[in-house]
């Protein structure tokens, strides 16, 4: 299986990084949050990041401080729940520092990881989710055919899975992954999956941008997709991160939006990826609570014990 990118970083982040306006974050109300778009990078993938895009502050320089500072984190946001993706390893390194607010979730391009690992990992309880799945940087749609092993046993232990959407870095097919197309990225592929698999339950990363009318169309049609805004809510010029969100709410979608910091190796993202929700003036209280929480609550069938639990901590 090849290094696992890094995952979002747009064509335009170096405007981002000269026109994103002040990052003062408004005061946060004290209720539950879940990151459904977390990353657990191994120390050769820290040792690739350069400094944060956005506020250059460098790369954690261990995975132990990376986990260390990640979990510090959440807990200062009151981030409940996080859904970390990665090796089998560097998952597990999160679950035994934060038990109580982490999700393990397997991450992968080539269809290549072993099923029946996954369905140990899932009688474990170290896998609640697989994801993300990189289906994009092998030149590959979801719905091909090499997949299909992967969205059946999501069916059969209902569980859910998220695929990567959207863009990467700039130069991304120089980097290891010359199969990258854009076009790939676009969540119209999803549709051979869906149908085939009607019981699959997806997280559409990145919220499909900048494919608004085919996220807007599998969106409407099929009820059992949500999209997570990871990445594009920090990394994204904050009017353009709007125009798009305001688009998906103008549509209909503010049951099926989740919040997701894309967090890889610089955990001050999840601090950022709140507040560009937090500081949104076009959105209700109602709808950056269903953002924040209640959607990823519903998505990942929380039980109604466990979002009282959330909600008295």
């Amino acid at each position: 299986m090849p290094r696992l990118p890094i995952i979002l970083v747009p064509l335009i982040v170096v405007h981002a990084a000269l026109s994103y306006p002040a990052l003062t974050q408004p005061q946060v109300q004290n209720l539950p949050i879940i990151d459904v778009h977390l990353h657990a990078l191994d120390v050769e993938a820290l040792r690739r990041q350069g400094a944060n895009p956005i506020t250059r502050n460098p790369a954690s320089g261990s995975v132990e401080e990376n986990v260390r500072r990640t979990l510090a984190e959440m807990k200062k946001h009151n981030v409940v729940l996080g859904v970390v993706g990665g090796s089998a390893e560097e998952v597990e390194r999160f679950l035994a520092a934060g038990p109580e607010r982490i999700w393990g979730s397997a991450a992968f391009g080539r269809p290549e990881l072993n099923l029946d690992s996954l369905r140990a990992r899932h009688s474990s309880g170290s896998l609640a989710a697989i994801g993300e799945v990189l289906t994009q940087y092998e030149g590959l749609s979801p719905s091909d055919s090499s997949f299909a092993p992967y969205w059946e046993l999501a069916e059969k232990l209902d569980i859910p899975v998220a695929v990567h959407t959207g863009l990467s870095f700039p130069g991304i097919t120089q980097m290891g992954y010359p199969n990258f197309r854009v076009a790939l990225g676009s969540p119209i592929h999803f549709e051979g999956m869906l149908n085939r698999h009607p019981k699959l339950r997806v997280n559409m990363m990145h919220a499909g941008f900048p494919f608004l009318a085919e996220t807007t169309g599998i969106l409407y049609l099929y009820p059992q997709v949500y999209a997570d805004i990871g990445g594009i809510s920090w990394v994204l010029p904050r009017d353009e991160f709007y125009a798009y969100l305001r688009n998906l709410i103008r549509a209909g979608f503010e049951d099926r939006i989740m919040f997701g910091s894309d967090q890889m190796s610089w955990p001050e993202t999840i601090g950022l990826a709140i507040s560009a929700i937090q500081s949104a003036d076009f959105l209700t209280q109602q709808q950056k609570r269903n953002i924040l929480y209640n959607n990823a609550a519903r998505f990942l069938k929380l039980s109604p014990a466990r979002i009282a639990r959330h909600h008295q901590q």
